[in-house]
């Protein structure tokens, strides 16, 4: 059952009305195209057909080439800087994927039902995202990360656990305006239970906010992955721009540029996209946005 902000516009449902917005425009279908080859690189190696980035290529700090395995030069241990920002990407990518997995069902759950149910069950939710957003993300990041051992899965959960809040806000907002519509009445009268409501005729109608917030949280996940292990608390055990930022100093002393430029623009040409992609979708999917 459909709302006035989710109805039909003009025999179209939203979600084919937003398809189509989106595709007309080039420099989004562009921007969804980088992140599609990104995907297709963290796939590569988990498939490992990505090059081993511990492969001595060359010798020490050799200057970009037009050989491939050096076409990006090498690091101090003559290892293919190209094969370590690709094998960074596959952490990038995974870091995205799972803390959205954890934080998009999470922040749904607790804000739909904080917002349907109200009273008590309001309350303890609010005090629970209260007490969670009173602290500082990258501390009780680095706290929960501490805790549970450096790790990319660590790393996953802690960011995951302070991700929530936002979208739970938002959902618990929606919910509340939601629940006094004609349409949960009508369901009401009709006998349909909690559950049901919310799931089938509720979510639907805010689902929207929580694809934003999707790309918006891999986004942040990847950044913030990158600062946490640029300063020693994230990934220990694979590949990560972090790592490889972290070492510039020291190369950039010597006349090194070609590892910090590498990795500037493998982070660039994730995080312009998903930028875009955010702001595209949520012009796209709000139903107040559509004439």
């Amino acid at each position: 059952m459909l709302t006035d902000d989710s109805e039909i516009i003009k025999g179209e449902s939203l979600g084919r009305r937003a398809f189509k917005i989106l595709i007309n425009q080039k420099h989004v279908v562009f921007c969804f195209i980088l992140i599609f080859i990104y995907i297709l690189i963290g796939i590569a190696g988990y498939l490992n057909l990505v090059p081993d980035f511990q492969l001595r290529v060359g010798e020490s700090y050799e200057a970009p080439s037009l050989s491939f395995a050096k076409l990006c030069g090498t690091d101090v241990f003559g290892r293919s800087t190209l094969y370590k920002v690709l094998a960074g990407v596959k952490t990038a990518i995974t870091m995205g994927f799972i803390v959205s997995v954890i934080t998009i069902p999470w922040g749904l759950a607790l804000g739909a039902l904080a917002g349907y149910f109200g009273g008590k069950v309001d309350h303890l939710i609010i005090w629970f995202y209260s007490v969670v957003a009173s602290v500082p993300g990258i501390l009780l990041i680095i706290a929960i990360s501490y805790t549970l051992g450096k790790g990319l899965l660590a790393v996953c959960i802690a960011m995951a656990a302070t991700y929530w809040v936002g979208l739970c806000r938002m959902i618990r907002g929606e919910f509340i305006k939601h629940k006094n519509l004609e349409y949960v009445l009508a369901c009401k009268l009709y006998g349909a239970r909690h559950f049901t409501i919310i799931i089938k005729h509720m979510l639907p109608n805010v689902i929207h906010l929580a694809i934003i917030t999707a790309s918006l949280v891999v986004l942040s996940a990847i950044k913030s992955e990158v600062l946490l292990t640029y300063i020693g608390v994230g990934i220990q055990d694979g590949a990560s721009w972090g790592s490889m930022i972290a070492d510039v100093p020291g190369e950039l002393v010597n006349g090194i540029w070609w590892p910090l430029v590498t990795v500037a623009f493998a982070m660039f040409f994730i995080i312009y996209p998903l930028n875009v992609v955010g702001d595209a979708l949520r012009d796209a999917l709000d139903p107040k946005l559509l004439s």
